[in-house]
């Protein structure tokens, strides 16, 4: 039952005591956007005032909008990277923070092949937790009944490396689940797992995975709610009972744990409730021997009200996928964040995914926004700067670039995250995700831009030379009908000397070699994490190309602008295309990667 706590919100009342203050601070945050803005940006400015990054542009100590703006510029990672890896090679002066670096956030867009490294500080892993606090309280407006059973989340961390002077690089999530704040965190009734600590922060994902799994079937009444950070994550945990159900059953079956899970403390835990149950043993064989897997979310974990995964920006293309296996259970974007900084909430959480929109917490960062134009892209540079909207003055119906000034340090750095203003709640402007800039590609946590893909194409044609063929034309699409998904790149080849064309093995060669390209987090995602599967190349008869570009021309497109797109997703297209395929050839090893940086 609700309680009337006299807050009035548009909200509505909160589903418990507890969720009172929570609603309360949105409300009274997201009234007052651009004092708290204000605020904000004084007290980054006031604890770094010291820092050799803001007397570089001669800031002196001013707290002020207008000396901020008109001072420091707006920068990428390529202008911050010379002063990160002061950082990670030992500098310990205050070069972006007054407050010691404490570790390294990796961020999934790449610099030169690898991971960007976000410097951060102690205090930011509190900010973000607070934003955590505010998402139960959100969902239970929605949701009732949420205390009353768990919440199966696959959850998992990564390698993590460390910079030559001993800071840890790691993914932001990995960081959370590794902190204190979440292993020792409050019991609350309305956010159980079913997955302990020891199994979300076992680094080996067959045995986190399959230990979760297990929690999970074991506890198949009690989950009220499915999740993965990203809706690919979701799919392969599907993927991997398909996989591992009879051996699943057979732990259930005896209540003994299958040995490939060696993990000590694992063990440990299970054998506290891995107890011999051949009835749930034998609805899992029921459920899981035949090939229809329609439905088998609400199946197995018949009391599940939604889905809690992302499903914005490149997640999209996974909802289809993800209603053939839950009925069409709604699918809750619950908040937006990144490496760099905590941005804000979805207070609509079971929204339609095509409606999915989040509100900037205006008290997590000081956030401004460069107007953008999808037609029009405008270049900038310290010569040029662009002028920035504040986060109360954005406008409804336009798309901005992210811009954010960080408690940690970063200033006027550049997200690269493309939003559109949908509305309002209160005063706090309302956004749509609606890309990440330059990205191409993208099956799970890897982000490949054309550049990036033009280069791996280069590497891979180079093979071509010893057999006189060339590369006529070529585009690409992630293709996500499998799990996991995999890259498609689709060759037209001129072959010159038809008695000696490159064969199979040279062709598979060239998937390989392109895999060696790409960068880090894509390799990591194939090689450590499963979550990305063998590049394909497709290889299409002489003259598809021109027929694409007749296509286009038929549909209205500019025969002097037409150019060949390099990622297609419009299906006639695709049919065209893969009517024309006349070999296919996939990368016949998983290419290299370590948790180490390249040096």
């Amino acid at each position: 039952m609700a309680v009337d706590s006299g807050l009035s919100s548009p909200l509505g009342p909160p589903a418990c005591e507890n969720d009172t203050k929570a609603l309360q601070l949105i409300e009274e945050i997201t009234r007052n956007t651009d004092s708290v803005q204000e605020k904000v940006l004084a007290e980054i400015l006031t604890r770094n005032a010291n820092t050799e990054y803001l007397h570089r542009f001669k800031v002196g100590g001013a707290t002020d909008r207008d000396t901020f703006k008109s001072k420091v510029p707006v920068v990428t990672y390529e202008d911050l990277k010379p002063d990160i890896d002061r950082v990670a090679n030992g500098d310990r002066s205050p070069i972006f923070s007054s407050h010691p670096i404490s570790e390294f956030l990796t961020s999934s867009g790449t610099s030169a092949g690898e991971r960007k490294l976000m410097p951060t500080i102690a205090d930011e892993l509190e900010r973000r937790q607070k934003l955590y606090d505010l998402l139960q309280p959100v969902m239970n407006l929605y949701v009732p009944g949420l205390d009353k059973g768990k919440g199966l989340y696959f959850l998992f961390i990564k390698a993590e490396t460390k910079t030559p002077s001993g800071l840890v690089a790691r993914p932001v999530l990995t960081s959370y689940y590794k902190s204190e704040q979440f292993k020792t965190r409050p019991y609350n009734p309305f956010n159980v797992y079913t997955s302990p600590n020891e199994a979300i922060l076992c680094v080996d994902s067959f045995q986190s995975m399959y230990s979760q799994m297990l929690c999970g079937l074991l506890m198949r009444e009690e989950v009220l709610r499915l999740g993965a950070v990203f809706a690919s994550g979701l799919l392969r945990a599907i993927r991997f009972l398909q996989l591992n159900w009879k051996q699943l059953a057979q732990d259930i079956a005896s209540g003994t744990l299958n040995p490939r899970v060696s993990d000590s403390s694992i063990r440990d835990c299970l054998s506290k409730i891995l107890k011999p149950n051949p009835e749930l043993a034998e609805f899992v064989v029921k459920e899981c021997e035949g090939d229809n897997w329609e439905g088998i979310i609400t199946r197995i974990w018949p009391n599940t009200k939604y889905l809690d995964v992302i499903v914005t920006g490149a997640m999209a293309q996974y909802i289809p996928t993800l209603d053939y296996y839950s009925g069409g259970l709604p699918k809750a974007c619950t908040m937006y964040a990144s490496s760099e900084c905590y941005f804000g909430l979805n207070l609509k959480p079971m929204c339609n995914p095509s409606e999915v929109c989040y509100t900037i917490m205006p008290n997590m960062g000081y956030f401004e926004f460069i107007p953008h134009d999808p037609v029009n892209s405008v270049q900038i540079s310290r010569d040029s700067p662009p002028h920035l909207v504040d986060l109360a003055d954005v406008e409804v119906g336009k798309e901005y670039e992210l811009v954010i000034t960080t408690y940690a340090g970063l200033c006027r750095y550049r997200v690269g995250d493309i939003l559109q203003v949908t509305g309002f709640h209160n005063s706090a402007p309302q956004f749509k995700f609606v890309r990440r800039k330059n990205v191409l590609l993208s099956i799970d946590a890897d982000k490949t831009d054309e550049s990036e893909l033009q280069k791996a194409i280069e590497n891979a044609t180079a093979l071509l030379r010893p057999y006189n063929t060339n590369l006529v034309e070529y585009t690409s699409f992630a293709d996500t009908k499998t799990i996991p998904g995999h890259y498609v790149i689709y060759w037209e080849l001129l072959v010159k000397d038809p008695a000696n064309p490159p064969s199979q093995e040279v062709l598979n060669q060239c998937c390989f070699v392109m895999e060696e390209s790409l960068n880090s987090v894509y390799r990591q995602c194939r090689v450590a994490d499963n979550s990305i599967g063998p590049l394909e190349i497709r290889v299409v008869n002489n003259g598809t190309f021109e027929e694409l570009m007749d296509y286009a021309i038929s549909r209205g497109a500019s025969i002097n602008q037409y150019k060949v797109p390099r990622c297609v997703n419009f299906t006639p297209i695709m049919e065209l295309l893969d009517s024309r395929v006349v070999s296919v050839h996939f990368s016949p090893t998983a290419p290299h990667w370590t948790p180490e940086r390249r040096r």
